[in-house]
């Protein structure tokens, strides 16, 4: 794997650099702003990108508008989001084209190198790896006719789950409930989202992103 990493404090950008080399990941270049993570995104076209939200110039939102510009530009890049804020409209940005390949990490929640490493090759497969704060954080606003209205409470669960990157067997673990059961959930979650039975190698990604998006309209 091939990335590139947007990190404004030295310290961190370096471990990162460190930390990812050693579990055998190329880092093609790691920048400390938003104009050089774009051009360096061009030049190598990595397999993925990790990039902070605050970043030169403004130090407010930078580095997460320029995760959005790099995914216009190139579209599907998956881009794992690591910092200390969560910041909700461009956050929303990054899921609207459905794609998948998608990450937001709060650097003080990160407990385990392995869970981070984790974290970014599921972004890299086109999946997702959200923290749960981040999750919660997003879903404040809903519509009164919200797509997922008709879930039940469980199969939010569930789909809440699914978006922090679980696999059935960690949810049933989580949950204490059966794999079957949680296989059950996830089918009736895709049938009441309107999931085509043609796009199943997906569906998990599109339910997910469903999930969220909708939380982000007034």
């Amino acid at each position: 794997m091939r990335v590139v990493i947007a990190e404004d404090d030295a310290l961190l950008r370096e471990g990162l650099v460190l930390l990812l080399s050693t579990a055998g990941i190329e880092v093609r270049a790691a920048v400390d702003n938003a104009t050089d993570f774009l051009a360096a995104v061009t030049a190598d076209r990595p397999d993925a990108v990790v990039v902070d939200v605050r970043l030169p110039p403004t130090f407010t939102d930078d580095g997460l508008r320029a995760a959005v510009e790099a995914r216009r530009r190139h579209p599907g890049l998956p881009v794992l989001v690591l910092s200390a804020f969560v910041e909700n409209s461009y956050a929303a940005e990054l899921l609207a084209d459905g794609a998948g390949g998608v990450g937001y990490l709060l650097k003080e929640r990160v407990g385990r190198v392995e869970r981070f490493l984790d974290a970014l090759r599921r972004v890299a497969d086109g999946g997702t790896a959200m923290d749960p704060e981040v999750i919660a954080q997003l879903l404040v606003r809903r519509k009164a006719d919200d797509p997922l209205s008709t879930l039940t409470t469980r199969e939010r669960e569930v789909l809440g789950l699914m978006a922090e990157g679980h696999d059935n067997t960690t949810i049933a673990e989580l949950l204490v409930v059966s794999d079957g059961a949680v296989q059950k959930h996830i089918r009736n979650i895709f049938s009441k989202l309107g999931l085509p039975s043609d796009e199943a190698g997906h569906r998990r990604v599109l339910a997910v992103l469903a999930y969220l998006n909708a939380s982000q309209t007034k």
